[in-house]
C-alpha cells in the first residue's frame, strides 16, 4: 500500500470512528475500563502527537506535553480536528522523510501506515461498543496483519513458542508462518503449516493478533497452546 491508500484509509475509519461514537459513556467492550469517550480522547491524542512529528514541529517525545483533555461535550470536535490536520500531515509528507519513532524504521512511511492501522482497530472498537461487529477492509487488514507481524513481536520471550505458528486467510491469498528460535523472529509470508494453524479472514486474524478476537473465533488445528503463547507475548493497546 502506498501513501494515498493510507491517507484515505485513515480518513475513512477515522471518520467511522466519530460515527460510531454516539453514546460517549458506552463501555468498549475489547478495551476494559474504558468508555467511548475514552476511546475518542486517546486516539485523538495519537493523532495529535504523530502529526507533530510528521509536521517536523516534534522530533521524539522528550518535549512532548499531552494536551489537557477536554469535557465530553468538546472531545467530538477536538478528535475530528486532530484527525484533520493528521490527514494532511499525511498526505504532505514524503514517505522517505526522516521522522522519530520508536521502531526501526524511523520514515514518515511508518508514521503514515501506523496511523491508518490505528484508525481502523479503534474504529473497530467504537463500532463494537455501538453493537457493531463490521470486519476491515481485506486489503488493509492483510497490510496490518504484515504491520503487526514486522513491529509488534517482542525482542525477547518470557517462555520459549513451543513451535511454528501459521496463519492462513480464508478470503483470499495470505499465509505467514511465525517461529522464534531462541535468538530472534523469523516470518515468512509463504503456504506452510506448523505446530499450530489459525485459518479467518484477514479482518479476524487482524483483529485476533491485536486479542480483539478469542481464538475460538478462528479456525485452528494443531497445538492452540503454541498460537496462545505468540499472543500473550505481543503488545497490544
Amino acid at each position: 500500500m502506498n501513501r494515498e491508500q493510507y491517507r484515505a484509509e485513515l480518513a475513512r475509519y477515522g471518520t467511522a470512528l466519530a460515527a460510531a461514537a454516539t453514546d460517549l459513556g458506552r463501555p468498549v467492550p475489547s478495551c476494559p475500563d474504558w468508555t467511548v469517550a475514552d476511546l475518542v480522547w486517546h486516539t485523538s491524542e495519537v493523532f495529535y502527537f504523530w502529526r507533530l512529528q510528521l509536521s517536523g514541529l516534534l522530533h521524539g517525545p522528550d518535549h512532548y506535553r499531552e494536551p489537557d483533555r477536554p469535557g465530553d461535550d468538546e472531545v467530538l470536535d477536538r478528535y475530528a480536528e486532530n484527525l484533520r490536520h493528521l490527514v494532511e500531515a499525511v498526505r504532505r509528507a514524503d514517505p522517505a522523510k526522516p521522522v522519530w519513532t520508536w521502531s526501526a524504521d524511523r520514515t514518515a512511511g511508518f508514521v503514515q501506515r501506523r496511523m491508518a492501522h490505528e484508525a481502523a482497530v479503534h474504529a473497530w472498537d467504537a463500532q463494537l461498543a455501538a453493537g457493531r461487529d463490521e470486519p476491515i477492509g481485506r486489503e488493509l487488514a492483510v497490510d496490518g496483519i504484515d504491520e503487526f507481524l514486522t513491529h509488534f513481536l517482542p525482542s525477547s520471550l518470557p517462555e520459549d513458542l513451543g513451535g511454528t505458528v501459521h496463519l492462513q486467510t480464508t478470503d483470499g491469498p495470505g499465509e505467514w508462518s511465525i517461529a522464534h528460535d531462541g535468538a530472534g523472529w523469523q516470518v515468512t509470508r509463504s503456504p506452510g503449516n506448523g505446530a499450530v494453524v489459525a485459518r479467518a479472514s484477514a479482518s479476524d486474524l487482524l483483529l485476533m493478533l491485536w486479542r480483539r478476537r478469542e481464538t475460538d473465533a478462528v479456525e485452528t488445528s494443531g497445538d492452540t497452546a503454541v498460537l496462545d503463547r505468540l499472543l500473550k507475548s505481543a503488545s497490544t493497546t
